[in-house]
């Protein structure tokens, strides 16, 4: 009788302690709905937004939606993971945001039907967004293309913006590409979210009447920085209010303001009068923003299209005191660099009596090297440059701040000008033990106050003009300075009388597209963003890739280990499990 009293007494307790048990779950399950945590424990926080993202989405007033296009069950591994990275990043800023961040993801290979399949893909062309044709092989041998579209359609209110989320890198192994994109995810999600909300659009002038490069050789820059700024050519023509405008404070007071947001100087190649200097030093002075495209070296290479040889010339803009003054020097040097792009040169006589073209390196085209230093190069392909120089910092201040961002191989030689350019340098196989200049400046970001170059001396012409409002030392402020002007070139194809721009960056002989677009959008957004955004380019995933000979040479054992291991310990821990509790509830006679 005791004997049963005491089972029914153990079968109560079991009971009591299930649904306890099940009560906790429930609880937990239905507190779940109101509060959501996780731990992000990765060394590098991968799974934690930044105190930025999080301010920003906070204060979103209305729906952003993302019609993303990278799904499906045949996605390669590499983009699989890419697109759950993304989908997570979502359903963080989704917590923050509530309902003002929605997304859905779209698998167009669902389609049977061929021709509308074609015509989305097409229509998703037209809107922004550039499919990619992947060929796989598999461990079969057989071969297969895959065609994904890793980006998003982005829609706020009436406003929408193309979103690819794919960095492509020629520096970078595909993994390493990859990886960037999970890197940045949070950097893209938010810039484009700022780009579409942003209710003053900022306004991007270059200049003209200094022999600046035309309207058609910068078509492909700023077709790109219209989808998110302003666009307009500004003349100086010595006019002091050309990029002011007078604001009335009072009755008797007035203030200058900048009509524009940053200058765009495109490779002049005529001399700046002083009055010019003047307008652009007291803009800056301001608190405008210029990003500086300029050679320090006069040279083409059309003139070699008509001899083997042309003279390379100090291009000499009177800019040289005012560089000086805000810290920097554009030299007149030439730059020879082992790590440069091909041109086609005549080699021999075909069959046919016709001569044959084959690519041969053109020291005089360097491939620069972003750095990491800034948000403006990072995990940026290589830049196509055409004749460039080298830029020196000087006279250190600690109101300015200097940062190299673009830089030569480590395979470099300067060149002192005037000097001969001849394409008999192709014949000549370069040496490395002659390159002795390694990771030359040729791109150098400045930020803080200036010095005005005209403290105690003004322009006579201007001097007793009550208009100009003169400062001497800037607001806080920015600048960028390039030292190839070709960097912002494209190039012109013409087709049945129709002018074709390429995009900068483009090499003509290779086909291949270099990130000099890239580049300079990131240089205008880093000039004007004063939100902080373009530092998440910052953040970075360390890649931990498996070794592959390892995994080819002892694959098969570690899979069985990490299989049959788990299911030993479960089935020794339910052993010692079943053992206590025998002991625990045995009735003792």
């Amino acid at each position: 009788m005791v004997k049963n009293m005491n089972r029914k007494s153990i079968k109560y307790n079991n009971l009591i302690q299930l649904v306890l048990v099940l009560s906790i779950i429930i609880l937990l399950n239905f507190l779940a709905n109101f509060i959501y945590t996780r731990f992000d424990l990765t060394a590098e926080k991968r799974f934690t937004l930044s105190d930025i993202t999080k301010d920003y989405v906070k204060n979103l007033d209305d729906i952003i939606f993302f019609r993303i296009y990278l799904d499906g069950d045949d996605l390669p591994p590499g983009f699989k993971r890419l697109k759950n990275s993304l989908k997570e990043t979502l359903d963080e800023l989704r917590l923050i945001g509530g309902e003002n961040i929605q997304y859905e993801f779209i698998n167009l290979n669902t389609t049977k039907d061929k021709k509308k399949k074609e015509e989305l893909f097409n229509e998703i062309y037209k809107r922004g967004l550039l499919p990619i044709t992947l060929n796989e092989t598999t461990e079969e041998g057989k071969e297969s293309q895959n065609i994904i579209i890793p980006g998003a359609i982005v829609t706020y209110q009436e406003r929408e913006l193309p979103l690819d989320f794919l960095s492509n890198n020629q520096l970078k192994t595909p993994e390493e590409n990859l990886n960037n994109s999970v890197s940045e995810l949070e950097y893209k999600l938010m810039n484009i979210i700022q780009k579409l909300r942003s209710e003053f659009i900022p306004t991007i002038a270059f200049t003209v009447g200094h022999g600046e490069l035309s309207y058609e050789n910068t078509y492909s820059t700023r077709k790109a920085l219209s989808e998110f700024y302003n666009i307009t050519n500004i003349e100086l023509n010595e006019n002091i209010s050309s990029l002011s405008d007078r604001i009335k404070i009072d009755s008797s007071k007035t203030r200058l303001t900048n009509k524009y947001d940053v200058l765009v100087i495109s490779k002049p190649t005529k001399p700046f009068s002083e009055k010019d200097k003047f307008i652009l030093d007291q803009y800056l002075m301001r608190g405008g923003k210029i990003l500086w495209f300029i050679d320090g070296v006069s040279v083409s290479m059309d003139s070699l299209a008509k001899s083997n040889f042309t003279i390379a010339l100090s291009n000499d803009l009177n800019l040289e005191d005012q560089f000086f003054n805000y810290g920097f020097r554009v030299n007149h040097d030439l730059l020879q660099d082992i790590q440069c792009a091909k041109i086609p040169a005549k080699s021999t006589f075909g069959g046919n009596g016709r001569p044959q073209f084959v690519p041969f390196d053109w020291l005089y085209f360097p491939l620069m090297k972003p750095t990491d230093k800034s948000p403006i190069g990072k995990n940026l392909d290589f830049i196509f440059s055409n004749f460039a120089s080298s830029i020196d910092t000087v006279h250190e201040s600690k109101n300015v701040k200097k940062t190299v961002i673009l830089t030569s191989s480590e395979y470099t030689k300067k060149l002192n000008v005037p000097i001969q350019v001849s394409l008999d340098l192709l014949n000549v196989k370069p040496e490395k033990m002659f390159f002795k200049n390694s990771y030359l400046t040729t791109g150098l970001l400045l930020e803080g106050k200036f010095k005005s170059n005209f403290v105690n001396r003004i322009p006579s012409e201007i001097k007793n003009s009550s208009e100009i409002n003169f400062k001497e030392e800037s607001k806080k402020t920015k600048m960028i300075v390039i030292s190839d002007g070709d960097i912002i070139y494209n190039p012109i194809k013409i087709t049945d009388g129709k002018k074709i721009p390429y995009p900068a960056g483009f090499d003509k002989y290779s086909g291949y597209n270099y990130a000099n677009s890239d580049l300079i959008l990131n240089a205008v957004n880093y000039l004007i963003d004063d939100s902080g955004i373009i530092y998440l380019r910052n953040r970075q995933i360390k890649l931990r890739l498996l070794d592959k000979t390892k995994v080819s040479e002892n694959g098969l054992f570690w899979q069985i280990i990490n299989t049959i291991i788990p299911v030993i310990i479960i089935i020794i821990l339910g052993f010692i499990l079943n053992i206590i509790r025998k002991n625990k509830y045995t009735i003792k006679q």
